[in-house]
């Protein structure tokens, strides 16, 4: 019975023990490893945002053909129709009566209205499938992903404690007062309300409309302002007003203007895929390069601002080294100093 009660009394000391026992603290990281592992994460950062940009070229090339296959089958077949030339005709005949003197106003006119119809016929049905705006955002969280998943490497390869690293990263702001931590280990990171705003930004972006209609509509204005003399501006004007009762134009001469306007079709449908191509590949370029307000905008704002945060600490961690050498030189040449006075003594 003893005997029991003597291994009873071990057994409850050795719980108590156990239940009482906390595990010891990591030991801190040393300022050597930060250093590399801030180097690790700048490198990681430019790996992410150049697989973003390949990202975002490659759907910019997808758009591209998107936009051209949809001009070419549905805007200048419906712009180059003879009904539509009759529809501009209409329209001119109003701008011009309706500009007064101004000659080039009935142009600008014109291309306000063919820049409006190019945007619901070609740029407005493509957006639904893709868009330069979408691509932006779609740039900006796929970086983030590709960070993310760096840093948790970057952590694994040096077995930083968790803390640790949550914590130094946290101390990195990128974007307002979001931090590294907070942006790559929030799901999803629009969580963040920094972030949040950025891809809000992203998507409320300017559309990229090419302005590449001006050179068309003026060579349009000036043709149908020529067909007007022929034809009689007070004719276009009196049915524009609703003044005549009878058709303005009888079969015979439609016939005939169907058939002139058939032999300049392939001369006007050039012009306008010259002008529509050169204005659309310079709008392009802008969305895919410009760093404020392309489609890499919100890659280059987190990236720039991570570069620019860890610069910084690299810097000052670089200054201190120095101070402590500095300090520690000093001391070093005192004591020296003081050995040899002691010494002539």
């Amino acid at each position: 019975m003893t005997c029991w009660r003597a291994l009873i009394v071990v057994l409850t000391l050795l719980l108590t023990a156990c239940a009482g026992h906390r595990p010891l603290p990591a030991a801190p990281v040393s300022a050597a490893t930060w250093q590399q592992v801030d180097g690790q994460i700048l490198q990681a950062s430019s790996d992410a945002r150049e697989q973003a940009r390949v990202f975002a070229r490659g759907s910019m090339d997808h758009w591209r053909v998107r936009v051209y296959q949809q001009t070419e089958e549905v805007f200048i077949p419906w712009f180059d129709s003879y009904w539509t030339q009759e529809w501009l005709s209409m329209r001119v005949s109003w701008y011009t009566l309706s500009s007064g003197q101004d000659k080039t106003e009935s142009a600008r006119r014109l291309e306000a209205y063919l820049q409006e119809q190019y945007h619901n016929r070609v740029l407005a049905p493509v957006a639904v499938d893709i868009e330069p705006n979408a691509i932006a955002v779609q740039a900006t969280d796929f970086y983030v992903q590709l960070l993310g998943a760096q840093l948790a490497a970057i952590g694994q390869q040096h077995q930083l404690p968790a803390n640790q690293y949550a914590q130094h990263l946290q101390g990195i702001v990128v974007l307002g007062t979001a931090t590294l931590q907070q942006i790559t280990h929030t799901q999803p990171p629009t969580q963040v309300p920094d972030y949040a705003a950025l891809v809000q930004r992203l998507h409320a972006g300017d559309q990229a409309a090419p302005a590449g209609l001006a050179e068309v509509a003026k060579a349009t204005n000036s043709k149908l302002q020529g067909q007007m003399s022929s034809r009689g501006a007070g004719g276009f004007a009196a049915a524009v007003a609703g003044k005549i009762v009878g058709p303005l134009i009888s079969l015979g001469m439609a016939g005939v203007r169907a058939i002139i306007h058939a032999g300049e079709r392939p001369d006007s449908e050039a012009l306008l895929r010259k002008s529509l191509g050169t204005a659309f590949d310079q709008a392009w370029l802008k969305v895919l390069s410009d760093p404020n307000g392309g489609v890499m905008a919100g890659v280059y704002r987190l990236a720039d601002s991570l570069e620019v945060q860890l610069a910084a600490r690299t810097v000052s961690q670089r200054l201190d080294k120095a101070s402590s050498w500095a300090q520690e030189d000093f001391w070093q040449h005192g004591a020296t100093l003081a050995s040899g006075s002691n010494h002539g003594l």
